[in-house]
C-alpha cells in the first residue's frame, strides 16, 4: 500500500516549548500523544507526508496545492522566531496529483498562492516529526469551502497519486477541535462546543469516517472547529483501506479541543467507501423529497435544470395553480447540496410579471450568479435541495423586540445599504444573530443606527 498511515493532530502552537514557556506543560497529554505520532511516522519512513491545514491558503471553491521546490517559516508571530524549519516539496507528487485533478476536472491545484510562508497549522506538526525523521518530502494542500464529499474526493487522488507513483506516503490532518469549550477559552463557550468534541472523537477513534458526512453543518459552525474539513480529506486517502484506528489523547484544557489519533493501513476493505455509501444515501433522500415537491419547487427545479443544461429559460409552463399566474410577489430560491447552501438569490418585492415568473428569473440566479459561489454544474442537478419562499408584505418595526427567527424575516435598511435574512434558517437561533447578519450582508457596521421591517413567508418545499 502506497499510503502506509495517517494522523489526526492538533496545531496550538502554545505546545513548543519556546512558544509555551511553561505553559505547555498544561497539556502534557497532548504533547506525549504528539510524540508518539511522530515517533510511529519516523518508524515508517515515509517518502512523503501529504498534510492538510485549516491555515494554509483557502478559497471557497478551489483547493490550493503549495507550489515551488521548497518553503520556510518561523514562530515569529508567536514570539518565537528562533524556531525555524525549511521543508523540500515533493514536486512529482504535486504533479500527478494536479493531474489527475485537471483530468476530472476537480478543483484543485497550484494557482493562487499568497504567501509562500509556512503556516502554523504545518508548522507545530512538523516540530514533532522533524525531532525524529528527517528525510522526507512534504505535500502541503488547503482546504476550501466546498463540501465535504469533495474534500472526501481529493482524498481519493491522493491515495491514486500515491499508488501511481509508487510513493510510501502518510498523511497528516492538522486541525483543533472546537474553539468554544470554556467561558474563559479564547473564543468563549457554546454548548455545542463540547456537543461536537465528544461526536468527533467518538467518530475518529473508531476510524467511522462515513459519519463524517453527517455532522450538521451549524453544528460545526457554532462549536467553532477548524479540523473537520482535513480530517475528511485524510479520510478519503483511506478510501476502501482497513485500519488499524487508536485515539492517542484529547484535552481542552485551554477551551479549545485538542485530539490525536493514528491510522495505520492493514489490508484492504472495500466496504469502506464512505463517499459512495453517502451518496447513495442521498440519492434516496433526494427522490423521496422530489416526489413530495410542490409545484412551487417543481417549476424551480425544472428551471434550473433547462438553464444548466442548454443555458436556456424556460417560459412559463401551463398546469400551474392559478395563483403563480395571477399574484405578484418577492421570491427566493434556495438550493443546497450535500447539506450546504449552493445558491441563494431573490427579491424583497416583486419585479415580475407573476410569481411564476419570478420563480423563473430568481432560480437561474441562485444557479449561476450568486457571487459567493460557481454556477451549479450538469452532474450536480441530481443531488440538489431545492425550496422556494415567497415572501408577505413588509412591516415597518420600532424595536427587535417585535422579531422571532421562526416566523419573521427581517430587512435592515441604512441608506441606500439595505440587507435581508430569510426567517427559520439552520444556524440562526436568535434575533441578535439574525440582525447582526443582516447587517454583514448590507455592509452596515454594529454601531451604525439602522431601520428594520420585518416579513413573513410561506416556504415550498
Amino acid at each position: 500500500m502506497a499510503v502506509l498511515a495517517a494522523f489526526m493532530v492538533p496545531h496550538p502552537p502554545i505546545i513548543v516549548p519556546a512558544v509555551g514557556r511553561g505553559e505547555e506543560k498544561k497539556i502534557q497529554k497532548t504533547i506525549d500523544a504528539y510524540q508518539t505520532a511522530a515517533r510511529k511516522i519516523a518508524s515508517l519512513k515515509p517518502e512523503t507526508i501529504v498534510l492538510m491545514s485549516p491555515h494554509q491558503v483557502l478559497y471557497s471553491d478551489y483547493f490550493h496545492i503549495s507550489p515551488g521546490k521548497s518553503a520556510s517559516g518561523d514562530f515569529a508571530q508567536f514570539r518565537a522566531p528562533q524556531v525555524q524549519m525549511e521543508v523540500q516539496y515533493d514536486t512529482e507528487f504535486v504533479e500527478q496529483l494536479c493531474g489527475l485533478a485537471d483530468a476530472a476536472d476537480f478543483p484543485a491545484g497550484t494557482k493562487g498562492e499568497r504567501d509562500r510562508q509556512l503556516d502554523h497549522g504545518t508548522m507545530v506538526p512538523l516540530y514533532f516529526v522533524n525531532q525524529y525523521l528527517e528525510d522526507y518530502r512534504l505535500v502541503r494542500i488547503g482546504l476550501s469551502g466546498l463540501s465535504l464529499k469533495e474534500h472526501y474526493q481529493l482524498g481519493q487522488y491522493i491515495q491514486k497519486a500515491a499508488e501511481l507513483l509508487n510513493r510510501t506516503t502518510v498523511l497528516i490532518a492538522s486541525g483543533d477541535l472546537s474553539h468554544r469549550l470554556k467561558e474563559d477559552g479564547p473564543y468563549g463557550y457554546r454548548k455545542e462546543g463540547p456537543e461536537y468534541d465528544s461526536r468527533i472523537m467518538e467518530v475518529m477513534g473508531k476510524a467511522d469516517f462515513g459519519e463524517l458526512f453527517g455532522f450538521p453543518e451549524d453544528l460545526c459552525e457554532k462549536a467553532g472547529e477548524c479540523g473537520h474539513r482535513s480530517f475528511t480529506i485524510m479520510a478519503g486517502a483511506l478510501d476502501q483501506r482497513k485500519v488499524e484506528a487508536e485515539a492517542l489523547s484529547y484535552e481542552g484544557i485551554f477551551g479549545v479541543g485538542y485530539g490525536v489519533c493514528s491510522y495505520l493501513v492493514c489490508g484492504s476493505d472495500p466496504d469502506r467507501n464512505f463517499k459512495e455509501q453517502f451518496e447513495e444515501k442521498e440519492r434516496t433522500k433526494i427522490a423521496e423529497q422530489k416526489a413530495q415537491e410542490d409545484a412551487y419547487v417543481q417549476l424551480a427545479r425544472k428551471t434550473i435544470e433547462r438553464y444548466v443544461r442548454t443555458g436556456e429559460k424556460i417560459t412559463v409552463p401551463d398546469g400551474l395553480p392559478q395563483e403563480l399566474y395571477s399574484q405578484k410577489a418577492g421570491v427566493f430560491v434556495s438550493i443546497k447540496e450535500n447539506g450546504s447552501l449552493r445558491g441563494c438569490i431573490g427579491t424583497i418585492c416583486a419585479v415580475q410579471t407573476s410569481i411564476a415568473q419570478e420563480i423563473i428569473e430568481n432560480a437561474i440566479s441562485a444557479a449561476s450568479r450568486d457571487p459567493r459561489f460557481r454556477p451549479v454544474r450538469s452532474d450536480e442537478l441530481n443531488a440538489l435541495v431545492i425550496s422556494v419562499d415567497v415572501l408577505g408584505d413588509t412591516e415597518a418595526i420600532d424595536t427587535p423586540d417585535k422579531l422571532d427567527v421562526r416566523r419573521y424575516g427581517v430587512i435592515v435598511t441604512r441608506g441606500r445599504r439595505r440587507g435581508l435574512l430569510l426567517p427559520n434558517l439552520d444556524g440562526v437561533d436568535t434575533v441578535e444573530e439574525q440582525i447582526a447578519i443582516a447587517r454583514r450582508k448590507a455592509g452596515i457596521g454594529e454601531e451604525e443606527d439602522i431601520t428594520l421591517e420585518r416579513f413573513e413567508v410561506v416556504r415550498h418545499f
